[in-house]
């Protein structure tokens, strides 16, 4: 039996959309190759940029940007780029407030990013992470060029300089960590913070804390600001989980227990209420920007708790 001309229409079509994906596949390993533009507005240069996967060519201006991760999410606004969607963290709902951003669509989560959802949204770039999602580079890369981070346990400003080159903003990018790193010394100069140390924790349930090491961002942002955390069995250098039992352990000058909502008391784990003669410094601060906000503007507001807090002491 002899197929109808729609038929073969069909599969001509099918076939030729095939290619087109495992084409743009293959583009994200691609060299960097300027492709001509014209006045309609065409397709425009691409640069190389070397990641965890290699080298992608990804455009020279991106503008529909997809990012699988609260840093690139975070990096991206602070220098000016409104991404087309973001996979959220499993503990915050939607886009967090504190970015100050509208339109930026919700994309799974940043363990489970949905691709279908990211596919819809048409990017031009995609940012992920190769700890995370080195399962889903190919398919990724069939729907854009993808640009992977190492993983999030790396010192946090190392994997913004990355997101600012993949978007063509290295410069701004290290301006914005100087700047950062800038008001730590002068927060370190006008507290005396120096010879305090100082423990972030956050409840997970009622069995586990965790807490957080040098190695992380806010963990990094109190080092960065004078204070110094006490040794733990760090894993990576980020956390360490205690029992509620063991809740001594997180003895500090200064404690800071991360929450939803800052001016509900009750939020301190009963641990620490109960030990209360231990802990004489508790803190309650937002779990939005001190975990989830991992970046230059997370990291402003995580520096303008510090300064008022250290500030209060003196």
């Amino acid at each position: 039996m002899h197929s109808s001309p729609t038929r073969r229409a069909s599969a001509l079509i099918a076939s030729a959309t095939l290619t087109g994906l495992l084409l743009a596949g293959c583009a994200t390993g691609a060299a960097e190759t300027p492709a001509s533009g014209d006045n309609e507005g065409g397709a425009s240069a691409t640069r190389s940029v070397e990641h965890a996967r290699g080298t992608a060519a990804v455009p020279a201006d991106p503008q529909r940007v997809v990012v699988l991760e609260p840093v690139e999410l975070d990096t991206a606004v602070a220098l000016g780029v409104t991404p087309v969607g973001a996979a959220v963290a499993s503990n915050v709902a939607g886009i967090p407030e504190y970015l100050g951003v509208d339109g930026v669509e919700p994309v799974g989560t940043v363990p489970e990013p949905d691709l279908e959802a990211i596919a819809a949204l048409k990017p031009d770039l995609i940012l992920g992470t190769e700890s995370r999602h080195s399962k889903l580079y190919d398919q990724l890369g069939a729907i854009a060029p993808t640009v992977f981070m190492a993983t999030q346990a790396d010192p946090w400003q190392e994997n913004v300089l990355l997101i600012g080159e993949a978007l063509g903003q290295q410069d701004e990018a290290q301006e914005l960590l100087t700047g950062f790193n800038d008001r730590c010394e002068e927060i370190k100069s006008q507290t005396g913070s120096a010879g305090k140390t100082a423990n972030l924790i956050r409840p997970r349930d009622e069995t586990m804390l965790s807490l957080y090491g040098p190695t992380s961002f806010a963990g990094g942002a109190l080092e960065c600001a004078g204070l110094t955390i006490p040794e733990q069995q760090w894993e990576d250098g980020l956390q360490a989980d205690i029992s509620p039992e063991n809740i001594l352990e997180a003895k500090a000058d200064y404690v800071f227990v991360t929450t939803a909502d800052v001016e509900d008391a009750s939020t301190v784990p009963t641990a620490i209420t109960q030990n209360a003669t231990e802990f004489p410094s508790v803190t309650l601060v937002d779990t939005s920007y001190w975990v989830s906000g991992v970046g230059p503007k997370g990291g402003a507001l995580v520096l303008d708790d510090i300064e008022r807090f250290l500030a209060a002491q003196q």
